[in-house]
């Protein structure tokens, strides 16, 4: 469950700065008929700023791909050589979680 929320997050994070660049690309196209020396030293800058978040964004995805592919593999690795111990641990939050979720009397 923790992973598929942290894909959830990821996913909506990288949507969302994609529709930022994207948006700011369009702006950049738009302006295109300003011609002024200001205006197109800001639209340079601006347009290798987006590159440059592109770039990042694509090696964040990469590295948090690698870092969830990684936990589980530890967390299976755990749970296959410890399986008594995860079982109590389970059993033991399970005990807990029921506890306070219990209604007060």
């Amino acid at each position: 469950m923790h992973r598929r929320n942290l894909h959830d997050v990821q996913r909506a994070i990288s949507r969302e700065f994609q529709t930022l660049i994207s948006d700011a690309e369009s702006l950049l196209k738009q302006t295109t008929g300003s011609a002024s020396g200001q205006t197109e030293e800001l639209r340079n800058r601006i347009n290798a700023n987006i590159e440059r978040a592109k770039g990042l964004l694509k090696d964040s995805e990469n590295s948090l791909r690698e870092q969830s592919q990684a936990a589980r593999q530890a967390t299976e690795d755990y749970l296959h050589e410890h399986p008594w111990q995860s079982l109590g641990i389970a059993a033991g939050v399970g005990f807990l979680l029921g506890l306070l979720s219990a209604p007060r009397r």
